[in-house]
C-alpha cells in the first residue's frame, strides 16, 4: 500500500461524483463502486511512491567493452497508465533501446521501470521522456531510445471517438538521437519510422 494513498477520501470523492451526475451512490449497483474505484486507483497510481533510482540501482552490472554489444532492445513491454487530463486510462506497448556504456542493466528491470513510471497520472509524451531520463541517469549509456505506442481512452471514448487510432511518441538521448542511428533502432523494433 502506498504511503500517500487516502482510501476514505477517494471513496468519498467517488460517491460525490456519482451523486453529482444525478445517480444514487446508495443503489445496489453502485454501493460498492467507491471501494472498487479506490482499489483500481491504488493499483493505477502505485508508481508515485517508487524510488526509480533505487529500483534501477539494484540491477546494474559492470561489463568489459567486449561484452557490451552494440545495442540492447526490449520490445513489446505492455503498460497501462492514466492520462492526467481526463483521468482516463491509456494502454500500449513500450520499446526501450540503449547503447551500453560501461555497464548493463538486468533486462527484467526495464519492464519494471516502465511499469513504475507508467503507474502515475501523466501524459504519454512525458512517460517516454521519464523512461529515457531514468535509464540515462541509472546506466549512463551511450544512447537511449524509447518508443511508445498507446491507445487513449480520452480519444477512443469521448470527443472524436477514434476507436482505431493510436499515438506513437519517441524519446531519445545520446547516440540514438542521431537520425540514422534512431532509424536503425526503430527498424529493429519493427515499429513506425520517425
Amino acid at each position: 500500500m502506498t504511503t500517500r494513498f487516502d482510501r476514505p477520501r477517494i471513496e468519498a470523492a467517488v460517491a460525490e461524483i456519482l451523486a453529482a451526475i444525478g445517480d444514487d451512490p446508495a443503489r445496489p449497483g453502485l454501493v460498492d463502486t467507491p471501494r472498487r474505484v479506490a482499489d483500481a486507483y491504488e493499483e493505477f497510481f502505485s508508481g508515485l511512491d517508487v524510488d526509480v533510482s533505487a529500483l534501477m540501482g539494484t540491477s546494474l552490472v559492470p561489463a568489459e567493452s567486449g561484452e557490451l554489444g552494440e545495442l540492447v532492445i526490449v520490445r513489446d513491454i505492455e503498460f497501462r497508465s492514466v492520462c492526467e487530463h481526463h483521468l482516463l486510462p491509456f494502454v500500449g506497448v513500450a520499446h526501450v533501446a540503449y547503447v551500453p556504456g560501461s555497464q548493463i542493466v538486468g533486462l527484467g528491470r526495464i519492464p519494471g521501470l516502465v511499469d513504475a513510471l507508467a503507474s502515475r497520472p501523466l501524459l504519454q509524451e512525458r512517460l517516454g521522456e521519464d523512461i529515457a531520463r531514468a535509464l540515462d541517469d541509472a546506466v549512463a549509456p551511450a544512447g537511449v531510445l524509447v518508443v511508445l505506442d498507446a491507445v487513449h481512452g480520452c480519444v477512443t471514448t469521448r470527443g472524436a471517438r477514434q476507436t482505431h487510432s493510436s499515438t506513437v511518441t519517441v524519446a531519445s538521448r545520446g547516440t540514438l538521437s542521431d537520425p540514422a542511428r534512431r532509424a536503425e533502432a526503430i527498424a529493429l523494433i519493427g515499429g513506425p519510422t520517425a
